[in-house]
C-alpha cells in the first residue's frame, strides 16, 4: 500500500509526487500519457524552462521523481472506490493500485468546436491562451473565433499582440453596443456569417472560409474549447465536477490547499483550475502535496498516540 497515489502525470502530478517522495512517503504516479499540451511545440511562462517542449518537460519531471524514490506507473484509472480508511483504484490492465490518501491531478479534456481543421491545427495554429502563445503569433493575422461574450475579451486581449485581429461572429454572437464601441476603438475587425472550414496551404493555416463563399486570410485562429474535467473515475467516491461560472465545462471544487469534499481526497492542476498554466498548475501540485503530508502527519500521530495508550501484556 502506498501512503499516496496520483492520478495523473502532469506538471501538477509529477509535482505533487516529488515533493511526497522528498517527505519520505511512498507514492505512486498514474499516468495514461494524455496531457493537455502535448500537441504544442514548447512550454512558455515557466521560470527556467522557457520554450522546452512538452514531452522533455514531463520527462525531466519523471527523472526527478524516480530520484527520490516515487514510483511511475503507466495506465489509466477506470474506478477509484473507499475500502475502510484506504483508497483502491483499478486501471484499464485490470490491476490495482491501494493508498492511504489520493490526488487527483488528472487535468481536464478540451472539447473543440465542431468545425473541419481545428481539431488537426489545435496546438500548431489553432489556439487558446495569450499567455501561452501570444508571443509567437505576435504581427500575425489572428482570428477569433467567437462561441459567446468572452470571444470579445478574447479578440481585445489578443489585440495587444498583433494589429491585424479579426472576430469571426460564426452566427455565435450578437454584439452589444458597448462591444462594437469597443472593438472599433481598438480596430478590431467584425466579420459576420457562419464559418464553414479552415482553410490549409503548406501545413499552414490559410483563412478561414465562410459559408457565403468568402475567405477571411488568417494565420492563427482562437478558439473557446468546453473545458470538461477528467473526473469520471471518481463517481464512486461521490465526486461530480461543478459546471464553470464563466463559461462551458467543468471543474472539480476544492478549498486552497487542493482538498475536496471527499475525506482523503485532493486536487490540483487544470483539474480544479481550468486556466492554470504549466507553472501555475506546479505550484497547485506542490501545495496540494504539503497539505496532504501535513493529514499523514496528523494521522500518524493519532495512531501512535492511541498504540502507546494500549497497556502492555505482562
Amino acid at each position: 500500500m502506498f501512503d499516496v497515489a496520483v492520478i495523473g502525470g502532469g506538471p501538477a502530478g509529477l509535482s505533487a509526487g516529488t515533493a511526497l517522495a522528498r517527505a519520505l512517503r511512498s507514492v505512486v504516479v498514474i499516468d495514461g500519457g494524455e496531457q493537455r499540451n502535448l500537441g504544442a511545440e514548447s512550454v512558455h511562462g515557466f521560470l527556467s524552462r522557457e520554450g522546452m517542449r512538452p514531452r522533455d518537460l514531463l520527462a525531466a519531471g519523471r527523472e526527478e521523481l524516480a530520484r527520490y524514490g516515487g514510483t511511475m506507473s503507466s495506465g489509466f484509472v477506470r474506478t477509484a472506490s473507499r475500502d475502510g480508511d484506504r483508497f483502491v483504484l483499478t486501471l484499464d490492465d485490470g490491476s490495482n493500485r491501494v493508498a492511504r490518501r489520493l490526488l487527483i491531478a488528472s487535468g481536464i479534456m478540451d472539447e473543440l468546436p465542431e468545425l473541419p481543421g481545428v481539431a488537426d491545427r489545435w496546438g500548431r495554429d489553432v489556439l487558446y491562451c495569450p499567455y501561452c502563445h501570444g508571443w509567437e503569433v505576435q504581427n500575425q493575422r489572428i482570428g477569433v473565433l467567437a462561441a459567446d461574450s468572452h470571444s470579445v475579451r478574447q479578440a481585445l486581449t489578443f489585440r495587444q499582440w498583433s494589429p491585424d485581429v479579426t472576430l469571426l461572429l460564426n452566427d455565435a454572437l450578437e454584439l452589444t453596443q458597448g462591444q462594437e464601441e469597443q472593438l472599433a476603438a481598438r480596430s478590431v475587425h467584425v466579420v459576420e456569417g457562419k464559418v464553414r472550414a479552415l482553410e490549409v496551404r503548406d501545413d499552414r493555416l490559410a483563412g478561414a472560409a465562410l459559408d457565403a463563399g468568402e475567405t477571411v486570410p488568417l494565420d492563427v485562429l482562437v478558439v473557446s474549447p468546453a473545458t470538461t474535467s477528467k473526473a469520471n473515475m471518481l463517481q464512486r467516491l461521490g465526486l461530480e465536477p461543478a459546471a464553470l461560472q464563466d463559461g462551458p465545462g467543468s471543474r472539480l471544487e476544492t478549498d486552497e490547499s487542493g482538498r475536496t469534499s471527499c475525506p482523503g481526497v485532493w486536487a490540483a492542476g487544470n483539474a480544479t483550475d481550468v486556466s492554470a498554466q504549466v507553472m501555475t498548475a506546479a505550484a497547485a501540485g506542490l501545495r496540494a502535496a504539503e497539505a496532504i503530508n501535513a493529514d499523514l502527519v496528523l494521522a500518524d500521530t493519532r495512531r501512535a498516540v492511541e498504540a502507546a495508550r494500549v497497556p502492555s501484556r505482562q
